[in-house]
């Protein structure tokens, strides 16, 4: 039998929350290779590269210095390459006409960083089960948030 690794992209300008995003990953019953960007900007460059082999899950934080995460989803849907990238959204603003925007422009799910570290690690674990073991990428407005 055949263990799948997953490939994740995690953009996110907090050394911080990228370490504690890498722990809880490490914690978690899943073979992950995870690659992390800084900024918007490195973000896109990666992905646009002939070369890079896309991720199977990008998880993007809205406010990123150079290019903001709203400004990258708005390319990388807009790209024929890209534009099936599952993307959740994993950011510490949670305002509704933002949540909205995020749903309408075809983020996957979005996440609000948890302050407590089993709920970070809760909160990723269901949000891999559903896009990678339950294949549900994209869901209905009503389950867009996943809460921890």
């Amino acid at each position: 039998m055949t263990i799948k690794k997953y490939n994740l992209l995690l953009a996110d300008d907090d050394t911080d929350d990228c370490i504690f995003f890498t722990e809880a990953l490490h914690e978690l019953p899943l073979i992950v290779n995870l690659l992390t960007v800084h900024d918007g900007v490195e973000l896109m460059q990666l992905l646009t590269t002939e070369e890079t082999t896309l991720p199977d899950i990008l998880f993007l934080d809205l406010n990123m210095p150079r290019k903001t995460g709203m400004e990258c989803l708005s390319e990388i849907k807009n790209n024929n390459k890209l534009k099936d990238l599952p993307i959740v959204i994993f950011s510490t603003s949670c305002h509704s006409d933002t949540v909205n925007l995020l749903y309408a422009n075809g983020a996957n799910y979005y996440i609000r960083k948890p302050a407590e570290f089993s709920q970070l690690k809760k909160t990723i674990h269901e949000v891999l089960t559903l896009i990678i073991q339950k294949n549900i990428s994209k869901p209905g407005k009503d389950s867009f948030v996943i809460q921890p």
